[in-house]
């Protein structure tokens, strides 16, 4: 057994331990909330995040951590080193809360915005620690080389609903890639296919906000990168999550090796289904979302959605003291 597999193994015995809350789930982040500094502050103040920073060092062979502590930005923002970053950044947080006590309770599910599904494996003990910090490289690295050889971008839709960005994206040839709110939905596609879209939202009544981004993502131009992912996922040994994930394409929770597995291959040219995941959720019963990674994307959302809801943020200091209520 590696270094990276007995501290992931340690980490779980420390949140196995923990008594089960039915309400909570924890979510993990993806791209676009990485941001040069993210977990200095745990690394710094928690031996157990120096090693989960030092470990993915090893595992990747590149400095990492000197890249997510001082970037410069635009080393960081490209999408081979911001997946694994946030990745091990995430799971820094995880045993910083754990270590501090800021978590407390086991979670009744798990998610993560795409790539932040990665991390809710690792934490449900579907894949190791060092095969999803390389799993992630990898897709990054496919992902950037598709949006290199497919030209494409992407825009958040805001204001309309999903049969509303339906009907604007059969206008314009747009797809889909996150519904990430119920009035906030990413589209992408060829740039002429997007801007389109935005047009078509205004006379709809709502904004299209131009991202920027290294191609479409989760979209057909993106379906290279995931033919050729399958072959990195066909060499990572997969078990049974022990506690549910909430897959993206499915927006189900996944309880077999074979689901987790399929998941992450079709995530990449697929929407991801969050704010159905959310739902699913709250339906089971879960009332508190945790989000650990950097940032407060995910949180922010729910709270414009779901104000009812108990939303906390365990980002940088929050993981080494209390938790921070958003």
């Amino acid at each position: 057994m590696t270094f990276g597999q007995d501290l992931v193994a340690d980490s779980l015995k420390g949140l196995s331990g923990l008594p089960v809350d039915p309400r909570l789930a924890l979510l993990f982040p993806g791209q676009g909330s990485q941001k040069v500094g993210m977990g200095f502050e745990a690394w710094r103040s928690c031996p157990a995040s120096r090693k989960v920073y030092e470990a993915a060092d090893r595992a990747l062979q590149i400095d990492l951590s000197r890249l997510c502590f001082d970037g410069p930005d635009e080393e960081l923002t490209r999408t081979i080193n911001a997946q694994p970053a946030i990745l091990v950044t995430s799971l820094a947080y995880l045993v910083a809360a754990l270590e501090s006590g800021a978590l407390d309770h086991r979670p009744a599910y798990l998610a993560g915005h795409s790539l932040g599904e990665y991390p809710a494996l690792v934490v449900a003990g579907s894949i190791t620690f060092e095969d999803a910090v390389r799993l992630v490289r990898e897709r990054g690295r496919l992902m950037e080389k598709a949006g290199a050889e497919n030209a494409g971008t992407m825009a958040a839709i805001v204001g309309l609903t999903a049969d509303q960005v339906t009907t604007v994206c059969r206008l314009s040839e747009a797809e889909p890639c996150n519904f990430n709110a119920r009035t906030q939905i990413v589209v992408g596609g060829r740039p002429d296919a997007v801007e389109r879209a935005c047009a078509l939202a205004k006379e709809a009544g709502g904004r299209g906000l131009q991202m920027n981004v290294a191609g479409a993502f989760h979209t057909s131009l993106m379906e290279p990168a995931a033919q050729e992912f399958h072959q990195a996922l066909s060499g990572v040994h997969f078990a049974d999550p022990v506690t549910p994930v909430v897959g993206n394409v499915t927006a189900t929770a996944m309880a077999r090796a074979a689901e987790c597995m399929s998941d992450l291959g079709r995530q990449i040219a697929m929407p991801v289904l969050w704010h159905q995941s959310i739902l699913r959720m709250c339906e089971a019963g879960v009332r508190t979302f945790s989000e650990l990674g950097p940032g407060r994307a995910l949180t922010t959302m729910l709270r414009r959605d779901a104000p009812d809801l108990t939303l906390i943020s365990l980002d940088g200091p929050a993981v080494i003291g209390s938790a921070t209520n958003v």
